[in-house]
């Protein structure tokens, strides 16, 4: 759930006001860009709707909270626990992707749904039973304590932080798809698998990586995300609508719709969230009713 970090009569809209919601709006896209960017991968090439990827951003979340405490007194621990924490979300990816998808990949579709939405329930009662049924929280890590001013208004550094966090990780997944060997097998695989098998790419090794790569995402973003919110029990199902939410809006599979799509909900909550409250929750369904109508494949996506 959005917690702006900056309050205001909404009485009166003034540029103060405006530029603190888009930034508000910005970096909380940001994350759901994160989120988004690995769902959006992973259906791009393995063809799975994974119903679970929110599932692993909280995951994620609760590893971040559980380094950060194992390792209080340690300096740096927040940052540790984002390293550490990604990865055993990754490898978590990994383990499902072998041992649970890779037997029901020429099934039908709809037992990858089963699957997936049964790894939701099973992923929630483990959380549950480690963690809880209560609130946690991650203090916002040095050096980003504190606010800027910027148009005159107070604003988190840590925000900024984020903000900063979508474009470098989005020139780097771009990077790697188009300028690595890695990334050459991804979009190999991603056109024609047979055709990619029988020129000697290891096309299991690729479905492994790419959701392993998207897992690893999940969990960076509910790494990042606890120093703003809460981390709590409930948090997957919001964050997995809100996903699906922006790949609709930027075109099932695109890259760069998640991010386009990641940054339009964004903002469009932020001010949702500004000018009517009551409303806020609907704005972003509309949104993508509004662009499935007009243009059905995304903002960004292709018509098959």
């Amino acid at each position: 759930m959005l917690r702006s970090p900056i309050t205001h009569d909404r009485c009166h809209v003034t540029l103060e006001a405006f530029a603190g919601q888009a930034l508000a709006g910005i970096s909380l896209g940001m994350v759901w860009f994160l989120i988004a960017a690995g769902l959006s991968i992973i259906f791009g090439t393995l063809k799975v709707l994974n119903l679970a990827h929110g599932s692993l951003y909280m995951l994620g979340s609760f590893c971040c909270y559980q380094v950060t405490v194992s390792l209080a007194g340690v300096p740096g621990n927040f940052w540790l626990a984002v390293l550490i924490a990604p990865l055993v979300v990754a490898l978590v990816g990994g383990i499902i992707e072998v041992f649970l998808l890779r037997p029901i990949y020429k099934a039908e579709m709809i037992y990858q749904y089963i699957l997936t939405f049964a790894l939701v329930l099973i992923i929630a009662e483990v959380c549950k039973m480690i963690w809880g049924t209560g609130y946690h929280s991650v203090k916002v890590p040095w050096p980003f304590q504190g606010s800027v001013g910027i148009f005159g208004l107070s604003f988190p550094i840590y925000n900024l932080f984020l903000i900063a966090m979508g474009p470098l990780v989005f020139i780097g997944l771009r990077t790697l798809i188009n300028k690595t060997d890695l990334g050459r097998n991804i979009r190999a695989v991603t056109e024609n698998r047979e055709m990619a098998n029988a020129l000697g790419t290891n096309v299991p090794r690729v479905y492994t990586g790419v959701f392993m790569l998207g897992a690893w995402l999940a969990g960076l973003a509910g790494s990042l995300w606890p120093p703003v919110s809460v981390v709590m029990l409930g948090s997957d199902m919001a964050v997995v609508i809100d996903c699906f939410i922006i790949v609709v809006i930027g075109g099932l599979g695109s890259l760069a719709g998640a991010f386009v799509g990641a940054l339009i909900l964004g903002l469009t909550t932020a001010f949702g969230l500004y000018l009517i409250p009551k409303l806020a929750v609907a704005f972003g369904f509309i949104l993508m009713i509004i662009i499935l109508i007009i243009r059905p494949y995304g903002l960004m996506g292709e018509p098959e």
